[in-house]
């Protein structure tokens, strides 16, 4: 399994970026997405998540401003993220939960900076 994230950047405060996270391999369709972020000497603490259902859950510090949303025909997830804080700068990771096992997609640098 693979997980290739993209999307990243620098923003303005108040600015908008979409994550991508694309899924390959043996993907179950019965999977759990989400995206986390670790800012420099922090923990990496889940941002949002998306079960096989469509059930998401939001950190509360994104409520209201990120929405995640995914493409189960291309195994993809998405984070659309608005209104954007100087305290979202981080590196932004997804991973997938298939059963017991964990993947990890390499990391995505939001920056947002004036």
């Amino acid at each position: 399994v693979q997980l290739q994230a993209s999307g990243g950047g620098l923003v303005q405060p108040g600015g908008s970026l979409r994550l991508s996270c694309a899924a390959s391999g043996s993907i179950d369709s019965r999977s759990t997405m989400g995206w986390y972020r670790q800012a420099p000497g922090e923990q990496r603490d889940l941002v949002a998540r998306i079960d096989n259902f469509g059930t998401t859950y939001y950190a509360d510090s994104v409520k209201g401003r990120f929405t995640i949303s995914k493409d189960s025909a291309k195994n993809t997830i998405y984070l659309q993220m608005n209104m954007l804080k100087p305290e979202d700068t981080a590196t932004y990771y997804c991973r997938i939960r298939l059963g017991n096992s964990y993947y990890w997609g390499q990391g995505t640098q939001v920056t947002v900076s004036s």
